[in-house]
């Protein structure tokens, strides 16, 4: 039985388009994976990156909750050492007020942006350190009715909108076994980043799962992996529309954020020996080609992982060419 699937966008700015343009391409796109049957349609918080627009996700996501039916939608994720916990548990209780039973939480200890841009967002510098991630985590679970943090000042003061007969469902993401351990030992379901982890999911999901404890969220592990993807009706049309990823590969490694390029003009790119080990370890797209053969390959990757969902995410130029990919892996999912 086939596993359910999701998907991860980032609202990437396409060279020639601006912001807002990419963020209501990002809405679309949600409309279009509602039709196909996703389960769940997350958007991640980046600063400070001209090939981002997603800042603010539960913006986007009341946005995309307004246009879509019933798919899930949250955080892939909220960068909590950004933002005060209970500050991140209003927004995630009124957009679950408002759209009970379809608002999920992903949370994230990296800041998602560079040092200054974390100042600016927190200001606090002694609060920006991951060092406090697990006592942040724990104190937003606060505001939702979990016990556990014995001096939380969720004993003091009530978040708004109050918890309602549903809450959001929390999950930690990670690209290493450090948050699978912390999200195991909470009873929280997991969510590894193999769109750029380094690790083997094998491995962080073992560490995951060896350390989970019950919890009053979850009875058992529950288990995602978050890869990149691209599909098309032919294993060259899907190179051709996989070459803005690479482009974006390298330039994140030397730093470079700026929007992504169109398939033609990454065609003319030619590659350095540097340039090409970095795509060698990874191209950025994960699982590329004709979509019956790529939809088998992700059928054997769930396999390999044991996981309880995936969630796959594709870096394309223009939204055609993503929705296009969801809705060929859906089609053949089954």
């Amino acid at each position: 039985m086939s596993v359910p699937l999701s998907v991860l966008d980032l609202a990437h700015v396409a060279k020639g388009a601006t912001s807002g343009q990419a963020l209501w391409r990002t809405i679309e796109i949600a409309k279009r994976a509602d039709a196909a049957g996703y389960l769940r349609f997350w958007v991640a918080e980046h600063h400070n990156m001209a090939t981002v627009a997603s800042t603010s996700p539960p913006v986007l996501i009341a946005a995309m909750a307004a246009e879509t039916q019933r798919i899930r939608l949250g955080s892939g994720g909220v960068m909590l050492p950004n933002h005060a916990p209970l500050v991140v548990a209003e927004q995630f209780a009124m957009l679950e007020a408002l759209h009970p039973g379809r608002i999920d939480l992903g949370l994230g200890r990296a800041p998602g942006t560079d040092q200054i841009t974390a100042h600016a967002l927190r200001r606090d510098a002694g609060q920006q350190g991951v060092d406090e991630f697990p006592q942040h985590v724990l104190e937003l679970l606060a505001w939702f009715g979990d016990d556990r943090l014995p001096e939380s000042l969720a004993r003091h003061l009530a978040a708004t909108p109050a918890p309602g007969e549903t809450q959001p469902q929390v999950w930690l993401l990670g690209s290493s076994g450090y948050a699978a351990q912390l999200a195991g030992l909470l009873g929280l379901p997991y969510c590894y980043a193999h769109h750029f982890g380094t690790f083997d999911p094998v491995e962080v999901l073992a560490a995951y799962r060896s350390r989970f404890q019950p919890s009053a969220a979850l009875a058992e592990p529950y288990a995602m992996v978050c890869t990149t993807v691209i599909a098309a009706d032919t294993a060259e049309e899907a190179d051709f529309l996989a070459g803005p990823a690479r482009i974006m590969q390298i330039e994140a490694r030397t730093g470079q954020r700026r929007p992504i390029v169109s398939p033609e003009e990454a065609a003319k790119r030619e590659f350095d020996a540097l340039e090409q080990s970095v795509l060698a370890q990874n191209s950025g797209t994960r699982f590329l080609g004709e979509a019956a053969e790529v939809t088998e390959q992700l059928k054997a990757f769930v396999a390999q992982t044991g996981v309880q969902e995936l969630m796959i995410a594709a870096s394309t130029f223009d939204a055609e060419a993503k929705a296009r990919t969801l809705e060929l892996v859906a089609a053949r999912w089954d």
